[in-house]
């Protein structure tokens, strides 16, 4: 069902505009979260390219927090623990963890591209009400003018 925007009154378009706000921030919101999750699989992915022969048995921190490390030996290139989600863990070899991790950014990558549509959607309707608004406006000032000089 279609609505005529000109026939909504300037609170209703006001409301309109609203609401079209929060659904635009939850859509940016929600791609924002998506590159963050993105961007740490890209990461993780372009790490297991140091797992190789060369670096085996060489020193390296190893992260206990965000904010604290301590050192040890890469001893197996060959295997890694890859979070699979809500606290499990499944041994991998390197060549599995990056296909793990390909379709993981497969998967996230078309996720953004059905919002991304829906947020340009949204953008436009909101432009279109605040014209709409913008002309309303011009016309009550224009009607208030008019009043003021007749009296």
């Amino acid at each position: 069902m279609a609505i005529n925007l000109a026939d909504l009154s300037l609170p209703q378009l006001e409301g309109l505009k609203s609401q079209l706000d929060q659904e635009i921030d939850f859509l940016t919101s929600s791609i924002s979260q998506l590159k963050v999750v993105q961007a740490k699989y890209v990461e993780a992915k372009d790490n297991l390219n140091s797992l190789n022969k060369n670096n085996q048995g060489k020193e390296l921190l190893v992260p206990l927090t965000s904010s604290m490390y301590v050192p040890g030996t890469l001893n197996d290139v060959e295997h890694v623990l890859v979070d699979v989600g809500t606290g499990y863990y499944v041994e991998k070899n390197v060549a599995d963890s990056k296909a793990f991790f390909k379709r993981k950014l497969d998967f996230l990558t078309k996720q953004i591209e059905k919002i991304q549509p829906a947020l340009q959607e949204k953008h436009a309707m909101k432009q279109a009400v605040i014209e709409v608004m913008n002309v309303k406006i011009q016309q009550l000032q224009q009607s208030k003018q008019a009043s003021s000089t007749k009296a």
